[in-house]
């Protein structure tokens, strides 16, 4: 049972880091990264669908992206979707094809994706105080229902606390790692 309680606190600290690397993968650093369009949806026929479900994006060059939409009516949508995404592109249509450019990023945008990066990871480590906060209420029950004994309660918090400063240590190395991919010039 205290096992259960364990692996549950476990599976949700990697939901959050997964959720996490989802969200820095989106933040734009110097260059080109298919990621950084995840987040985009176009209105086709009446639906909100996300651009990868509807067009092909290629990374030509470092500082390119390139939409191919397989539809070649929705040409328009897909361009006004990345004009109006707040990620300050330039979508160029191209024929059949849209081309991103990447404009480099100034000084003063990369100390702002790095403030969105560091808001990124406290929602992770917010997340993971609640998974905590959940594991011990859940032992706490198992102690007062004499489930269990109380030192065995007691190592099972100790091994939680453990556990969520280890996942804790690991957002903060996430969000560095990245901070300095976004910096790097």
């Amino acid at each position: 049972m205290l096992d259960d309680v364990h692996k549950e606190l476990v599976s949700s600290i990697a939901k959050a880091h997964e959720a996490l690397k989802r969200d820095l993968g989106k933040l734009r650093a110097g260059r080109a990264s298919p990621n950084l369009l995840d987040g985009i949806r176009v209105e086709y026929y009446g639906t909100m669908t996300p651009l990868a479900q509807m067009a092909h994006i290629n990374v030509p060059e470092p500082r390119l992206i390139t939409v191919k939409p397989w539809d070649k009516s929705v040409i328009k949508a897909v361009e006004k979707a990345l004009r109006e995404s707040d990620l300050g592109l330039n979508p160029q249509p191209d024929g059949d094809v849209i081309r991103v450019p990447l404009p480099p990023l100034t000084e003063e945008r990369r100390k702002e994706f790095v403030k969105v990066a560091r808001k990124y990871g406290e929602e992770c480590k917010v997340a993971i105080r609640k998974a905590r906060h959940d594991a011990l209420d859940m032992l706490d029950e198992i102690d007062t229902a004499g489930d269990a004994s109380a030192d065995d309660v007691d190592r099972a918090k100790k091994k939680a606390e453990e556990t969520v400063s280890d996942g804790s240590k690991h957002v903060e190395a996430l969000v560095s790692h990245k901070e300095k991919d976004i910096m790097e010039v």
